[in-house]
């Protein structure tokens, strides 16, 4: 697997991004404030994360997606280290990360790298995005914040 940064004149990987946001406009709009790399297997992109900086020093991990046949395989876990280094090698001191909070697969592989829980973002879910989302048969409310210092 390879993992590069998406070239400004490629087309967006949307399909992968709203695996991990639901919302199209939100994700366009974090994308054009971003960074976008992808994952390439057999020349086919089947993962993709986005950089954000947020605050001096600071950058988030803003989407995180891995094609759905593909889970299971560590290409997530892969993808998460690969911005960890990304953001260190660019400067940044800490790099943090938001999910829902029935996200229990993505809470467990952020933890599993690195970060820590710092924080929660009550009703988050329920305010920035019209319909309701459920994971793991649970209604996703409230936006679990990690961070990890680099």
């Amino acid at each position: 697997m390879f993992i590069r940064k998406l070239n400004k004149d490629e087309v967006l990987p949307m399909e992968l991004l709203l695996l991990a946001d639901p919302s199209e406009r939100i994700v366009k709009e974090y994308v054009a404030r971003g960074e976008c790399f992808v994952a390439e297997l057999d020349h086919k992109i089947v993962g993709v994360y986005v950089l954000l900086a947020t605050r001096p020093e600071t950058v988030e991990l803003v989407n995180v997606a891995v094609a759905e046949e593909l889970h299971g395989n560590g290409i997530g876990k892969q993808l998460v280290m690969d911005a960890i280094k990304v953001a260190r090698s660019n400067g940044y001191k800490t790099i943090e990360v938001g999910t829902g909070n029935a996200g229990i697969g993505q809470l467990a592989l952020y933890q599993k790298c690195g970060f820590r829980i710092v924080g929660v973002d009550l009703d988050f879910f329920i305010r920035h995005y019209p319909e309701e989302i459920v994971e793991n048969g649970i209604q996703c409310r409230d936006m679990i914040r990690l961070s990890q210092d680099i």
